[in-house]
């Protein structure tokens, strides 16, 4: 069976160099769908993710910044990218080769749909 977030994240894992795409929950880090590659762990990443975004959003709307609309983690081996729509948050991760502004309008665009989405379930 295949969630309304399927096809969102199967086009992010299309994006060369991305190794797991994720939806989480923001306020507890829970993963609600992914597409991962073999050796990735979705849990960890849906709470990390979900933490650094949550605190980002929060410290920019206090600095008086705006909301936070896409963040990005880089690291040594690797980026986490992510972009929240309401209560979720869709996350990417991948090589440190990637195309970040690529993944960026993709993050983006998926973030609008799944704003959609929500705004479809509460009709």
């Amino acid at each position: 069976m295949t969630t309304p977030f399927a096809p969102m994240l199967q086009s992010l894992s299309r994006q060369r160099g991305v190794t797991a795409a994720l939806v989480v929950s923001e306020q507890d880090g829970i993963v609600i769908d992914s597409n991962l590659q073999i050796g990735q762990s979705g849990e960890r990443v849906a709470a990390l993710a979900a933490f650094l975004y949550r605190k980002a959003r929060m410290s920019a709307r206090a600095a008086g910044l705006g909301s936070a609309s896409f963040m990005q983690l880089e690291a040594p081996n690797g980026r986490l990218c992510a972009a929240g729509a309401g209560d979720l948050v869709i996350v990417v991760v991948a090589a440190k080769a990637l195309n970040v502004g690529l993944v960026r309008v993709e993050l983006l665009r998926a973030a609008g749909q799944l704003r959609a989405l929500a705004g479809k379930g509460d009709a």
